[in-house]
């Protein structure tokens, strides 16, 4: 039987994610200095509180895939 394991979250700069995020449909809605609450149709408001050159580790890019439906392969 194989199992199936999770996929795994590279780190990434906060820039990039972002941008990744803006790509599958994203949107800033407003910002106040390193925050910026991202909108999107039919999806809760999520707030990104990074700075561009922060680098965000697995567990933090997992969380954020949580709320933002995105996956290892937008990156």
């Amino acid at each position: 039987m194989l199992l199936e394991f999770p996929r795994k979250w590279p780190s990434v700069k906060a820039s990039r994610a972002l941008a990744a995020l803006m790509r599958i449909g994203w949107r800033i809605k407003r910002q106040r200095g390193s925050h910026r609450v991202l909108t999107r149709p039919r999806w809760p408001d999520v707030v990104f509180a990074y700075h561009d050159r922060v680098t965000l580790g697995p567990v933090a890019m997992k969380v954020l895939a949580e709320k933002t439906g995105l996956k290892p392969e937008d990156l």
